[in-house]
Parts: C-alpha cells; structure tokens; sequence
C-alpha cells in the first residue's frame, strides 16, 4: 500500500494558496505495515485552540524553521516525541485554511510498525492509531451536512473509538486516500481553493 502512495504522491500536484498569510505545518504520518495505520493526536481540553480535536501533530510556524516541513517535524517531535529522523517524508497534500485562519501545510511520512510514541501531557491527552482499512471502508464514513455562507457543504467524517474525526484533518484525509487509494470521496473545492492554484 505505502509503495503505491509513494508513487502517487511523485506526481500529485497539491494546491498551494496565493495569498501568504500565518502559516503551520503538520505531518500525515503512517505505519510501515501491511495495513498502515494514521497517527493522529486527541488535543488536550485545556489548549486555547482546537482543544479536545482529534488533529495530525503540528503547529504553526515559528521564526527559527526553516520551511513548513521543518515545522511540522518540530512539532511531531515536541507533541508526540517522534523525532525528525525517524520520518521518511515522501511528499505534501493541498495546503488548507484552518477556522483560525492559518495556512496549513500536510506533509506525508512514514515511520517504523512499532514506532514508540509518547504524548506530551501538556498538548496531546492521547495519541490514535487509525487503519487505512478502517478510512478506506465506506461503511466507516459518513458525510455530515454543513451550512456554510448560504451553502450546505458535505463533508467526510469517521468514528473511531469513541472519538470523531472531522473538519480539517478529515479533509486533509480525504484528500490523502483519494490520491492514494482512490477512495472516491466526494470533495468540493474549498473556498481557499477557488483562487488558488497547484505546484
């Protein structure tokens, strides 16, 4: 499965936003498995933002990095304890725009089966390990009705074990498992997207 995400992403061309705004990084990353799994992050309920959100470990961007994907490196290694050099980053998804208005960079990795992990207490109440199969199932998806600026959008969403996964890292999944795995999920265009263009 990872082989042929790889190959995907050589030659995906991810939306990149026109306009600069604040920016952020996260990282996509994945189990080298047969069925790989998603790490994903249950943010703490006492973070000012985004708090009790299931959401991939990364921030926003600060002085010192280099580029995006630096951060969001920095950011897995401070929120997760996942250190830099043992992701094998094999490509970048559409960059978004969060509720909060920061333009999100996803980048894709991959680490070990059975790499240790270990929350930082002060960001990440837990961390996720979501199964490709379980995304890819589409008896496992639901598309929620949103009303947004006079317009009903549908959006993906999962369930798994008694959290939500939706918003932006649903998206960001979606977009994931189209180019991948042709998943087929129905995705229009975001509004950030509409004045956008790609790599």
């Amino acid at each position: 499965m990872l082989d042929q995400l790889r190959k995907r992403l050589q030659h995906h061309r991810p939306w990149r936003l026109r306009t600069r705004g604040r920016e952020a990084g996260v990282l996509v990353a994945l189990t080298d498995r047969p069925d790989p799994e998603v790490i994903l992050t249950l943010r703490a309920a006492t973070l000012s933002t985004h708090s009790g959100e299931v959401a991939f470990p990364g921030g926003k961007r600060d002085p010192e990095d280099r580029d995006l994907l630096d951060t969001a490196l920095r950011e897995a290694h401070e929120e997760i304890d996942l250190r830099p050099d043992d992701v094998n980053v094999i490509g970048s998804l559409g960059q978004v725009v969060s509720k909060h208005h920061l333009q999100v960079s996803p980048w894709v990795g991959i680490v070990a089966a059975h790499q240790p992990l270990q929350a930082n207490p002060d960001e990440i109440e837990r961390i996720l390990r979501v199964p490709l199969s379980f995304l890819l199932d589409p008896a496992c998806r639901r598309m929620d009705r949103l009303d947004f600026a006079g317009k009903a959008r549908f959006v993906p969403a999962w369930d798994w074990q008694g959290d939500v996964i939706w918003g932006l890292t649903a998206y960001i999944l979606a977009e994931l498992l189209n180019v991948g795995f042709d998943a087929e999920i129905p995705m229009k265009p975001r509004p950030e997207h509409l004045e956008s263009t790609r790599d």
